[in-house]
C-alpha cells in the first residue's frame, strides 16, 4: 500500500497542464479550487486543456517547436498515401499525431479549418452523378405514387436496369462521403489513431463555441457520428476498477472525478473499498484510462446527503445493503461529449449488481442540480428590475388599464412572510455583518406592499453565499427554494427535454424523480450550483424502458407524488 500510494502522490505532484484544478484538490484540500478550463459536463466534468503560445505560424512554443506548414504537409501526404502501403503510413500517422499535438490553439484552429474545406465533399461530382441518375427513364409500367418497392424492383430487374441503379447509387454514396472520411478512418485504425480523434473533436468543440462556421460544424459532426459506431457498447470492456489496480489508473480517476473531487489518498481508497463500487468502460484502443467512469455506494436505503456517502463511517455491511446508489459518473474526454455512454454504462452496472448481489432491489441515483441556480438568480434578477420599471411607470400602466405582462410573482405570500420574518430575526441576531445590507433598505414593510422587497431581499441573501452558515435564513428560504427548485426540474425545457443537463441525462436513460434532498451538498460548490439541493432519480428495472421512450418521444417527466405536490402549491 505505502509503495501504491507514493505512486499515486508523485504522479499527482507531476506539473501536468492536463488536470491542474483536481491534482491541486487532491494534494491542497484546503485552498479554494482552481477555475475550470475547459468544463464539458455529463454529471459534472473536466476536460483537458492545451498549453503552449501561440507565435504568428500557428506554432507552439511549448517544449518542441512545430511548424503549421509542416503539419499540414504530414497531412496531405496521408491523403495520397496508398492504403496498402501500411508501414509508410503508419509512420506519417506516427509523425503527424505528435506534430499536431505540438501545434497552438490557433494553429489547430488553422489545421481543422484547411481540412474541414480542402477536404470536403467534391459538390461538383455529386452534381454529376445526380445528372446521369436523372437522366435514366424508368419504364412506363412503375407507378411513381405506387409505395411497392418490391413490384418496382422486380419491373427494373426484368428489364435490366436494376443493375445500374445499384451502380449509380453505390457511386452517390461514395461520392457524397467527405475525402477527409478516410483519414479518420486510417487515424481509427493506427495505434493511438482513437485518443487522437477525441483530441480533433475537442478541438473542434472548443472552435465551433466561439464561432460558428459551418465546414467546421459538419467536420464536427462527421467525427461524432464515426466515433459513436467505434465506440459501441460491444467494443467497450466493464472493468471494476480497485486498489490493486495500477498507480496510473488510479491516478487517472482522482483527475478525472468531477462531480464530487478526490480529497487525499484515503478518500480515494474508501470510494474503491468495502460498501463502495467503482466501474469504468475502457476501449482497447486507450489502454489504462477509463472513457467513463461511476460510483457507486452500497447502502441500507437511498442517501438524502452527499456526506453520509463520501464521510460517514463505518460503511454499510455489504450484506444489508439494499440499495445501490450511483452517486458520481464522470467522462473523461471532452472529445467525447454528447456521445452517451452513460447510458449504457448505468445498465451494465445494473445488471452486473443485480447478477451479483440480489439482495440489492433499489438502484438510484444522488445527483446535483448544476443549473439551478444558474436559471433562478437571473430570473430573480429580471423580476426585481421588472417590479421597479412598473413602479416608476405605474401611472402608465395605470392608464392603459394593465402592468406588465413579463411580471410574475415567484413567492407564495406564506413564502414572502417566511423570509422576511427570518430576515429580520436574523438582522436582530448580531450575525448580519457577514453580509453587506443597508439596513435601511430592507426594514419591516408589512406597512405596504413588500413582495419587491422580499424578493431583492431574498437575491441578495442567495448571491451573498452566505445564507447557508444561518439556521434562521437557511429555514426561511428553504420552502421557496425546494419549491422552485420542484419547477425547474419538472416545468423549465430546452426544445422540450429537461433544462437541467443532469436531468436530461437520467430522465432519456429512463429513470424517473423521486426526491428532492435539502442540503444534501453542503459544500460551496454545492451551495453555489444549487442552493446545496440534490435530487434523487430512481431506475425502477421493470420500466426504464418505458419512461425512456415516453421522455424521448414527448418530452413527458416521470416523478413521485411528493414532486407534484411542490407544484400544487403555486
Amino acid at each position: 500500500m505505502k509503495n501504491k500510494s507514493l505512486a499515486i502522490l508523485m504522479r499527482a505532484r507531476m506539473a501536468s497542464p492536463t488536470h491542474p484544478v483536481h491534482r491541486q484538490q487532491l494534494l491542497h484540500p484546503d485552498r479554494p479550487p482552481l477555475p475550470p478550463q475547459v468544463p464539458i459536463p455529463i454529471c459534472g466534468f473536466q476536460g483537458a486543456t492545451c498549453s503552449g503560445d501561440a507565435d504568428d505560424d500557428g506554432s507552439s512554443t511549448g517544449a518542441r517547436r512545430v511548424s503549421l506548414k509542416d503539419v499540414k504537409e504530414l497531412m496531405r501526404a496521408s491523403f495520397s498515401i496508398p492504403t496498402d502501403k501500411t508501414e509508410p503510413m503508419d509512420a506519417n500517422l506516427e509523425e503527424f499525431s505528435q506534430a499536431y499535438l505540438g501545434l497552438s490553439q490557433e494553429g489547430r484552429r488553422e489545421l481543422l479549418l484547411g481540412l474541414a474545406r480542402d477536404y470536403d465533399v467534391n459538390r461538383a461530382r455529386v452534381c454529376e452523378l445526380m445528372r446521369q441518375y436523372l437522366s435514366v427513364e424508368l419504364p412506363h409500367s412503375i407507378d411513381s405514387n405506387a409505395a411497392d418497392v418490391n413490384q418496382e424492383n422486380r419491373v427494373l430487374e426484368d428489364g435490366g436496369i436494376l443493375a445500374v441503379f445499384y451502380r449509380m447509387e453505390r457511386n452517390l454514396r461514395d461520392a457524397l462521403k467527405p475525402m477527409y472520411a478516410g483519414f479518420f478512418e486510417r487515424l481509427n485504425a493506427h495505434p493511438g489513431g482513437l485518443k487522437l480523434l477525441t483530441v480533433l473533436r475537442a478541438d473542434l468543440l472548443s472552435q465551433l463555441a466561439k464561432e460558428n462556421v459551418p465546414s467546421l460544424r459538419a467536420l464536427e459532426t462527421y467525427l461524432k457520428e464515426k466515433l459513436i459506431t467505434w465506440l459501441s457498447p460491444a467494443s467497450l470492456e466493464l472493468h471494476q476498477i480497485t486498489w490493486d489496480d495500477s498507480a496510473s489508473l488510479l491516478e487517472k480517476i482522482v483527475a478525472y472525478e468531477a462531480v464530487h473531487p478526490i480529497r487525499n489518498l484515503l478518500d480515494l481508497k474508501r470510494r474503491l473499498s468495502e460498501g463502495h463500487r467503482c466501474f469504468g468502460y475502457l476501449h482497447p484502443a486507450i489502454p489504462g484510462e477509463p472513457l467513463i467512469f461511476i460510483e457507486v455506494a452500497l447502502l441500507k436505503d437511498v442517501a438524502t446527503s452527499i456526506q453520509e456517502v463520501l464521510w460517514d463511517s463505518p460503511p454499510t455491511p455489504e450484506f444489508e445493503a439494499t440499495c445501490a446508489l450511483l452517486y458520481s459518473i464522470s467522462a473523461t474526454q471532452p472529445g467525447l461529449s454528447g456521445i452517451n455512454l452513460g447510458k449504457f454504462l448505468i445498465k451494465r452496472v445494473i445488471h452486473l449488481l443485480r447478477r451479483d448481489m440480489p439482495h440489492i432491489s433499489i438502484f438510484a441515483t444522488l445527483s446535483p442540480i448544476p443549473g439551478y441556480m444558474h436559471w433562478l438568480l437571473p430570473k430573480f434578477a429580471s423580476q426585481i428590475k421588472l417590479s421597479k420599471l412598473e413602479t416608476e411607470d405605474m401611472k402608465h400602466f395605470s392608464e392603459k388599464g394593465s402592468g406588465s405582462n413579463f411580471i410574475e410573482d415567484l413567492l407564495l405570500p406564506e413564502e414572502k412572510e417566511m423570509i422576511l420574518s427570518g430576515y429580520l430575526k436574523w438582522l436582530q441576531s448580531g450575525t448580519a455583518s457577514e453580509i453587506e445590507f443597508d439596513k435601511s433598505e430592507c426594514m419591516d414593510t408589512r406597512e405596504h406592499d413588500s413582495g419587491k422587497d422580499v424578493m431583492e431581499i431574498m437575491y441578495k441573501l442567495l448571491t451573498s453565499r452566505e445564507w447557508n452558515k444561518s439556521d434562521i435564513l437557511s429555514e426561511a428560504l428553504k420552502p421557496p427554494l425546494l419549491r422552485l427548485c420542484a419547477r425547474y426540474i419538472l416545468k423549465e425545457k430546452k426544445r422540450g427535454k429537461a433544462l437541467d443537463v443532469v436531468a436530461n441525462f437520467h430522465l432519456q436513460n429512463g429513470s424517473m424523480i423521486e426526491r428532492l434532498n435539502w442540503m444534501a451538498d453542503s459544500s460551496d460548490k454545492g451551495i453555489e450550483q444549487s442552493g446545496g439541493i440534490m435530487v434523487n432519480y430512481v431506475y425502477r428495472l421493470d420500466r426504464i424502458d418505458e419512461y425512456a421512450q415516453s421522455y424521448l418521444n414527448t418530452g413527458h417527466i416521470h416523478a413521485s407524488s411528493s414532486l407534484h405536490q411542490y407544484l400544487e402549491l403555486h
